[in-house]
């Protein structure tokens, strides 16, 4: 069903950062283009897979927002973007967000309590950033729907399980020997 992004992570490049393999895709970084068949199956993925009953798309920047753009005008659903800028508007959420190779801020806006919410994004290696991303849209008072990713790598979202939290990922990915070596369609 996914075959198009199961082959394109399987011929993705990788390299290290410190001690992290680091593999490099259209839909994790942008580079070196995210193609038009691959952004529309990854998003009909998400329209079969998601409960879409919400009030607003959540997604972070950078990577979710190509995601979170085309899934917003398939489904008339407008979109919400945490960003890495503070913008000072009033009940903004500053969120602390580390992962397994940085740490930083985010800052949640344009959502209020009582919005219904599905969160979408393109890769969870450590589970840091959904972590804060949850643990913000809480304290906004949301209801969170749903959440999809579309790339799980590393233990963080079955660490994110194991604490009670429900995720979808579409592919799971396995990277060694400086390739990613296995690409496996998730089961939800």
């Amino acid at each position: 069903m996914l075959e198009r992004l199961r082959r394109s992570l399987l011929e993705a490049p990788v390299f290290k950062r410190g001690e992290y393999d680091y593999f490099i895709h259209p839909i994790t970084d942008g580079v070196p283009e995210i193609r038009p068949d691959l952004i529309r199956e990854v998003t009909a993925n998400i329209v079969r897979i998601a409960n879409l009953d919400v009030d607003k798309i959540v997604t972070v920047e950078a990577m979710g927002i190509p995601i979170g753009i085309v899934l917003s005008i398939l489904c008339d659903i407008p979109l919400v973007i945490i960003r890495k800028r503070k913008y000072g508007l009033p009940n903004e959420i500053e969120i602390d967000k580390a992962t397994g190779y940085s740490r930083s801020q985010l800052f949640l806006n344009g959502i209020k309590k009582g919005d219904r919410v599905i969160v979408v994004d393109d890769v969870i290696s450590t589970g840091g950033t959904l972590k804060a991303t949850l643990d913000s849209l809480k304290m906004a008072g949301a209801e969170v729907m749903d959440v999809v990713i579309v790339v799980e790598r590393g233990d963080g979202a079955e660490r994110l399980r194991a604490q009670g939290y429900e995720l979808k990922t579409m592919v799971r990915v396995k990277v060694e020997d400086g390739r990613v070596s296995e690409v496996i369609e998730s089961r939800r």
